[in-house]
């Protein structure tokens, strides 16, 4: 099978989710929140082990958050500089340079504060040498922690993966299309040679592994594809108003995100109107964050809002498992028209993978 469809062009990786060896993003503000409350935890189950009371704890909590604050800050900070160094280094090599920058930032830090606290008679190379031990240890603890969160979370992303290609491949949508091209034929070929080359596309691009990045030229390039094909069956009743002109060259997107929005824009949208109606699909920048929007109109039916509720908890799953919390998406309805706002993380092309 894999000799029959091609690999498409431009696909790129998802550090975190696609290797489940790679360091996880230190520029993921979930990586970084998990990493601020795990640490806090390490610290409270180190008082815990060393208080003597109740009030203990509290008094010891406060010492080693003086010195583990300013240590977590300053590492995620310098993590968060050297972050795309890391993802070019194999994930062993990186985790040895992550733990001898967290020991290189530990040991100024712990001095500082042995300045503050303890000038007259320092705490000694004793003490200097358990912190550098401690902070490797906890870094360690941490990077094992991600390492088996990706272990555990591939087999979900693969299940959905194959929910989404489930999803894509609907048998309504294939035999719609095949009799639309049956339809023209004979009256048309040179049309009806277009749609079964665009069909190919598609069933192409599902089949396609699903856990990458690709250009989000890409997939508009496969949606408005997939119109096409649709405006063969339901000929002027499907307008569609694309408002691309602010979609940046270089971003990336899983891919599929888009078609399956634009699917349901049509069957619970555009097809139980009599006259129709137009869909306007707006991708833009804001900031680091890109946004995917798509309005319909819409006719209540009964389980019509259930329908796009499966797909949308499709999509909900998928951002879920690759970006985490810097992912969102919402939906406004009312009786007459339906909108889905996707936000994801804008992630840059890298021009050195087509090289």
């Amino acid at each position: 099978m894999c000799g029959i469809f091609r690999e498409l062009p431009g696909v790129q990786s998802i550090n975190q989710n696609t290797r489940p060896d790679a360091l996880p993003d230190f520029r993921s503000l979930g990586v970084m929140l998990r990493i601020v409350l795990l640490a806090n935890g390490m610290a409270l189950l180190a008082a815990l082990v060393q208080a003597t009371s109740w009030l203990d704890i509290a008094d010891r909590m406060i010492v080693i958050s003086a010195l583990l604050q300013p240590l977590l800050l300053s590492s995620l900070l310098l993590l968060f500089a050297i972050n795309p160094l890391l993802g070019r280094l194999s994930y062993w090599r990186g985790a040895a340079v992550v733990l001898l920058m967290v020991v290189a930032v530990a040991l100024p830090v712990y001095q500082l504060i042995e300045k503050l606290y303890a000038p007259a008679t320092g705490y000694g190379s004793f003490h200097l040498l358990r912190c550098a031990l401690l902070s490797a240890t906890a870094a360690a603890l941490l990077l094992a922690y991600f390492r088996l969160r990706a272990h555990a979370l591939s087999p979900a992303l693969h299940e959905a993966r194959l929910l989404a290609l489930q999803a894509r491949i609907r048998p309504h949508f294939l035999f719609n299309g095949i009799n639309a091209v049956l339809g023209i034929v004979r009256a048309n070929p040179k049309r009806a040679e277009t749609a079964l080359e665009d069909m190919a596309d598609l069933f192409r691009a599902a089949m396609a592994h699903s856990g990458d990045l690709v250009p989000t030229r890409q997939e508009v390039a496969l949606a408005r594809q997939y119109l096409a094909l649709e405006q063969m069956r339901l000929g002027e009743r499907l307008k569609v108003d694309w408002r691309i002109e602010e979609m940046p060259g270089d971003a990336l997107m899983p891919p599929l995100m888009l078609q399956p929005l634009l699917e349901n824009a049509v069957y619970h949208g555009i097809e139980p109107l009599a006259s129709g109606g137009i869909i306007v699909v707006r991708l833009y920048r804001s900031g680091e964050k890109m946004h995917i929007e798509v309005h319909n109109p819409r006719q209540e039916q009964p389980g019509q809002h259930a329908g796009n509720r499966m797909a949308l908890s499709n999509i909900r799953e998928r951002l879920a498992l690759q970006f985490d919390v810097e992912a969102s998406y919402s939906v406004e309805a009312d009786l007459h028209s339906y909108r889905v706002h996707i936000v994801l993380p804008y992630v840059k092309e890298n021009p050195d993978e087509h090289r």
